[in-house]
């Protein structure tokens, strides 16, 4: 799909480049692209193929990962064995979202990524962002919890934004587009379905309890 989060692999370790272009392939909305194992193809994978997040080993054979990274201007986690505290140091400095220790277990990284892409949602706004939203993208990626400084009003009026004026959605659904927790937005869809400004509707599958679907109620007071 057009839409999912191209992501380019750059290490020098031919079976771990494979295992991590695995990983992101398990997650729904990412699309790998295929992994370079030196900084040369990565120059090259980057003009052509516009990646949209870099997963790269601090040190390659040719060169610098960090400092490549860096240069690029794109989103990057970095990947490495390296665990000085003055490459991890450097890293932060270049603007890492992530640095991950290897060896780390695959579910590590796709928490990340899951992270990564619902940062991506609660910064793809139309105008100013509030601060509010930029302390909630910065959580995301940091994995805390919703900061203290997001009043339920605030919450509640992202919710209504991201189920759209005629949109149907479930609350997981809306979650994964404004960037919140399922259980939040289950929180406070209930709020305003008690306050009538939205409508529960139950869609039924061949098995199992019918699913809850929300709608934004008509000529309510928003």
């Amino acid at each position: 799909m057009t839409d999912d989060i191209r992501v380019l692999v750059i290490d020098d370790d031919f079976r771990v480049a494979g295992l991590h272009r695995d990983t992101v392939a398990s997650v729904a909305g990412f699309a790998p692209l295929d992994p370079v194992h030196t900084l040369e193809a990565a120059r090259q994978a980057v003009r052509v193929h516009q990646p949209d997040l870099l997963l790269v080993d601090a040190y390659l054979p040719d060169g610098d990962g960090i400092a490549f990274a860096a240069a690029t201007d794109l989103d990057a986690f970095v990947l490495s064995a390296a665990t000085d505290a003055a490459t991890v140091r450097r890293a932060i400095r270049a603007g890492a979202l992530s640095y991950l220790a290897k060896p780390f277990d695959a579910s590590v990284l796709v928490d990340r990524l899951q992270r990564y892409a619902r940062m991506r949602n609660v910064l793809v706004v139309e105008g100013a962002l509030t601060q509010d939203q930029i302390d909630r993208a910065g959580s995301i990626m940091a994995g805390g919890a919703e900061p203290a400084t997001v009043s339920r009003s605030v919450t509640e009026q992202l919710i209504l934004d991201g189920l759209g004026d005629e949109d149907e959605a479930s609350a997981a659904e809306i979650a994964q587009r404004i960037g919140i927790s399922r259980a939040t937005a289950q929180r406070h869809l209930a709020s305003l379905a008690t306050r009538g400004q939205v409508e529960v509707r139950l869609r039924y599958g061949t098995t199992g309890r019918p699913e809850h679907r929300y709608v934004r109620a008509s000529g309510r007071p928003q």
